[in-house]
């Protein structure tokens, strides 16, 4: 199973010899499901070439903070937004201590201070350096800061020494990559998730619908299952592959969904509405293609619309409700919108983004979200719809268990 499908990875290489490694690396990572862009520092290219990690990654390997051609089209804060992990493999003693001291001097050094997403570090160094207690202190600093540290392991050095500070096997950091994903914060719960867009028949061949991709309802599926839990995805139709591991239940019109979630909801302790479901469909549906009138031009056809019933409303005012979350995309006002939502669909949750924005919201990777409460908020920085997805996860393991406290 590729444990870490869709997952980005921004492999950083630092200038060491177990530099090699990093090609295998960026294999097994891809084995795994995983996509991989690499970033390398200067030193790194003298035992490693860029051009093979490029090869092997598919993608541009991005060595330089001030490369006109990089940052046109992906800077170091757009590499930032992209990854779900920046997992720097090896990390040499002097990078450690540059991330310990804060001090972004190249383009590595400074995606991992502009990151919002985990940092994984692996060390590999000489055994004295590993044991030296400034680096022994940076790396309790870079602990306690929530930095993984994957090793390093024991065994003869390249400079002859046996000792602690061996690259960890490449085996042993890609499972320990896998296991920053699998959280199991929300073990034992059942999540049940809308998502995508719903379409309205207007005839055989004609709907009404949106934009919506699907992708952060997808997401959310992927994250809540890395969380632990039982995962049953409604979705409208869409272009993606949904999560292997969900129970995936496709439905093309709104009532069809009502229907889904109502079946669905009798064993669920969660509720995500992420699903852009339409608000109206056609009162009459022609059973054959309406033909083009033979009028001029400007002639006009009517629809007469009927409201669709309210998914998120219904299962928020069922007598023994699940946790539920709402998702508000606005145009305009999107604050207080979503906080109106919030109110009138007496949600516990409600995820707010701005869909007017084109760099975020449908059809994009990225997005830019607010998380709301009845009594409090937390924006979350623009990042991939996984990252966020991630977020919104631990936020509601963390209001459900202070519920329940």
């Amino acid at each position: 199973m590729q444990t870490l499908m869709n997952k980005r990875v921004l492999l950083g290489v630092t200038g060491g010899i177990a530099a090699y490694k990093s090609a295998e690396l960026i294999r097994r990572l891809q084995d795994q499901g995983a996509q991989v862009r690499v970033v390398m520092t200067r030193a790194s290219t003298e035992f490693i070439t860029p051009l093979t990690l490029q090869a092997l990654s598919q993608h541009p390997v991005h060595t330089e903070l001030l490369d006109a051609e990089t940052e046109s089209a992906m800077g170091h804060i757009e590499l930032a937004r992209w990854a779900d992990l920046v997992l720097v493999a090896p990390a040499t003693t002097n990078f450690i201590a540059q991330i310990a001291g804060g001090h972004g001097s190249d383009l590595l050094t400074t995606l991992c201070l502009a990151a919002e997403c985990p940092l994984a570090i692996a060390p590999a160094m000489n055994q004295a350096m590993w044991g030296n207690a400034s680096t022994q202190q940076n790396c309790n600093l870079l602990t306690q800061r929530g930095i993984r540290l994957f090793g390093p392991a024991e065994g003869l050095q390249a400079c002859g020494e046996e000792g602690s500070g061996r690259l960890l096997d490449v085996d042993a950091i890609v499972t320990q990559t896998r296991e920053l994903f699998d959280t199991g914060i929300l073990a034992g719960k059942h999540v049940v998730i809308t998502a995508g867009p719903t379409r309205e028949a207007i005839d055989p061949v004609r709907f009404i619908s949106n934009h919506s991709s699907g992708k952060q309802g997808y997401a959310l599926a992927t994250a809540a299952l890395e969380a632990g839990a039982k995962v049953t995805l409604i979705t409208g139709p869409t272009s993606i592959a949904p999560p292997e591991r969900a129970n995936t239940i496709g439905v093309t019109s709104a009532s069809e969904m009502f229907d889904a979630v109502q079946r669905s909801l009798e064993e669920a302790d969660i509720f995500i509405g992420v699903a852009a479901v339409a608000d109206y469909r056609p009162v009459n549906v022609s059973e054959q293609k309406i033909k083009k009138s033979a009028a001029p031009s400007n002639s006009s056809v009517t629809l007469e619309l009927v409201e669709n019933p309210d998914i998120i409303q219904s299962v928020a005012n069922q007598d023994h409700r699940p946790f539920t979350i709402g998702f508000a995309a606005e145009t305009d006002n999107v604050i207080e919108h979503a906080k109106n939502k919030l109110v009138s669909k007496n949600l516990d949750m409600i995820v707010a983004n701005d869909v007017s924005e084109t760099e975020f919201g449908f059809n994009s990777d990225q997005n830019h979200t607010t998380v709301l409460w009845p009594n409090r908020s937390e924006e979350l920085p623009a990042m991939s719809k996984a990252a966020i997805s991630s977020r919104i996860i631990e936020l509601v393991a963390e209001t459900i268990g202070e519920n329940n406290g």
